[in-house]
């Protein structure tokens, strides 16, 4: 490794730094408002919300730089976006002890799947309209949000929606941050901010004892896991191999487990691959020779640990924003992945029907014996794809 270092030029340490902040920034600022909401619906105080934040940007980066001197492979890490998007919409009725137990069960199955491979070969085996209509009725409560936010404020929301999609149509990787920082602007400028001080200082970490409840798990543990699975871990590792890699999945899965487990007392719901920002650092826009892109490990875990030192400031400027404004930056956040989701869920036309009534049981919001509509979704949907394809022969 250390050969590595010192031959690396000045030109290639700025090219993989470079690199690395496009993903720090795109990978924080797009989604750091759903992570909040995330821990507002579990009755997170403000204190436990920055340690939250801070505690997922420490695992992302201490991850990170073990997997990458590891295995030589530029593998990042990152936090479950659409996992804290369930865990805003689903978590009704579930307080933050609780929520914390959840998160040590999906913790503990993630890693569990890295051990037993017929578990990991059944989530692989999850129809992936089913798992990408589960994801599609999670995401929908945010994008439904904008219309109303827009018509309570609508100087505010529709020059974020315009500049949204404008950047979209040529810099979409930077949509969601500048609406973010736009969203900001215009609060402060109509004084959202007055009278308001964040204080400046590093954030503390707050331990919190996990408390376990089977309803809680089935309702939030069970989904999250599926839902990190599926549209993180299993797209992260075909970002790597679209690069030329091989990842070492066992690997991957039981170092991310294992550290959501040891980290989910102090508010991380989930560690696991990067999707959409690993394409970021895995190309040769990275670095053009493919065995020194892991180097990016080193900018990478170096910013998001500074970033986690500084997410009481990011999570107090963030916290005094018009709840309009939330609901609309949150809910353009999550605007691409459901669009994705959405394709996915209807691109089989005989599965249509499957992923429909998973889609519409999930979006429903019901709870049903303590549990919560993700796993009924999941549920009703799987069960209608065993009737079409083992049971009625076309």
């Amino acid at each position: 490794m250390r050969a590595a270092v010192s031959n690396m030029t000045w030109g290639g340490w700025f090219s993989l730094t470079s690199a690395a902040a496009t993903a720090v920034v795109v990978g924080f600022a797009s989604t750091i408002l759903v992570i909040m909401q995330a821990a507002q619906a579990v009755g997170a105080t403000p204190s436990q919300q920055a340690s939250w934040a801070a505690v997922l940007c420490f695992g992302m980066a201490l991850t990170t730089f073990y997997l990458c001197w590891q295995h030589r492979m530029p593998i990042i890490t990152a936090w479950s976006t659409p996992g804290a998007a369930l865990i805003a919409t689903s978590a009704a009725g579930v307080d933050y002890p609780h929520a914390l137990g959840t998160f040590v069960a999906a913790g503990l199955l993630m890693a569990l799947t890295a051990l037993v491979k017929p578990l990991a070969v059944a989530i692989a085996e999850i129809p992936t309209p089913i798992a990408s209509a589960m994801l599609a009725g999670v995401l929908l409560h945010y994008t439904l949000g904008i219309p109303a936010a827009a018509l309570a404020m609508p100087f505010y929301v529709l020059p974020l929606v315009v500049v949204f999609f404008g950047l979209r149509l040529s810099y979409p990787l930077f949509a969601v941050p500048v609406v973010v920082a736009l969203g900001v602007a215009l609060a402060a400028f109509a004084g959202g901010f007055a009278g308001k001080c964040c204080a400046v200082g590093v954030t503390q970490l707050e331990w919190t004892m996990p408390q376990f409840d089977m309803a809680a798990i089935l309702s939030l543990g069970v989904p999250l896991y599926l839902i990190t699975m599926a549209s993180q871990n299993l797209p992260g590792f075909a970002v790597l191999r679209a690069a030329g890699y091989e990842p070492p999945v066992a690997s991957c899965l039981l170092v991310t487990g294992l550290g959501s487990v040891a980290l989910a007392p102090f508010g991380s719901h989930a560690v696991n691959l990067a999707a959409i920002t690993a394409s970021l650092v895995t190309g040769p826009d990275a670095h053009p020779d493919k065995d020194r892109r892991w180097l990016v490990a080193f900018p990478y875990s170096i910013l998001y640990v500074a970033v986690g030192f500084a997410a009481a400031l990011f999570v107090a400027v963030l916290g005094v924003l018009p709840k309009e404004l939330i609901t609309t930056i949150a809910g353009l956040a999550l605007f691409s992945p459901l669009m994705g989701s959405a394709i996915v869920m209807l691109k089989e036309p005989r599965d249509v029907e499957s992923a429909m009534i998973t889609f519409l049981v999930t979006a429903s919001g019901i709870t049903f014996e303590g549990v919560g509509a993700a796993f009924w979704g999941l549920v009703a949907g799987l069960l209608l794809f065993l009737v079409r394809h083992l049971v009625v022969k076309n």
